[in-house]
């Protein structure tokens, strides 16, 4: 063995335990939040934004945005980017074809541009968004980006939510394995995945065929967010 290569072969299971322990953050998180659209099916809007504004006082509290959300997520990043890049030859890591790297790496390039558009922008405190407060951002926001610029909100949504949820369930998977040494079939996997999407994207067609209800000028403030970023500017 070469004794280079020691380092790095200690360091990997480090690096997968950090991954696996930060996943259950995670996990937490996407089921508040992803309760939201699905609860749209059978109350519309007024019974997702109850259920969005409850759900912050998980994930957007000073201590709950950083420790529980922004932590476990900068450590399940950094430690799935550092695998990949410091994995000894005897133990490379998956391949990025994979479910799991695929779509985990699929998530991260929508992703910043969710987090930009619905958690940044909003706190811009100059005209024309004027700082759209927590209460007011509720799924009047969501419901005016798929009313205005439908297309990039389609797109946008789909592809987070789909490669989000894949790499959750490709995640929980190799979990779950680590724990009773067997995993679950490829199509078990692609069931689960679907079962979560698909009511996920149904939530969000039922909010796309509600009126806005916010006043107008709100909703100019919510356009003004959506198009600081290039992509609803294209």
């Amino acid at each position: 063995m070469n004794p280079g290569d020691r380092p790095t072969k200690t360091s990997t299971p480090i690096l997968v335990k950090l991954a696996h322990a930060s996943a259950p953050f995670l996990s937490t998180f996407l089921l508040i939040h992803l309760s939201a659209p699905i609860l749209a099916n059978v109350g519309g809007s007024n019974l997702s934004s109850n259920l969005l504004l409850l759900g912050r006082e998980y994930y957007q509290t000073p201590f709950g945005e950083k420790y529980l959300l922004l932590t476990p997520f900068a450590i399940h990043v950094a430690s799935g980017i550092a695998r990949r890049l410091f994995a000894p030859p005897s133990k490379q890591p998956r391949r990025l074809t994979s479910p799991l790297s695929l779509a985990g790496y699929t998530a991260l390039v929508f992703l910043p541009i969710h987090v930009f558009t619905h958690r940044l922008a909003p706190t811009d405190a100059s005209a024309p968004i004027s700082a759209v407060g927590p209460a007011e951002l509720d799924y009047e926001f969501v419901k005016t980006g798929l009313s205005r610029f439908p297309w990039r909100s389609w797109v946008l949504y789909s592809g987070l939510v789909v490669s989000v949820l894949v790499h959750a369930v490709e995640g929980a998977n190799i979990i779950r394995a680590s724990w009773v040494g067997t995993r679950l079939s490829s199509r078990t996997r692609r069931v689960i995945a679907g079962a979560v999407s698909v009511p996920v994207m149904l939530g969000l067609w039922t909010l796309s065929r509600e009126p806005l209800m916010a006043l107008s000028s709100t909703v100019e403030r919510y356009s003004a967010c959506l198009t600081s970023l290039w992509v609803y500017r294209v």
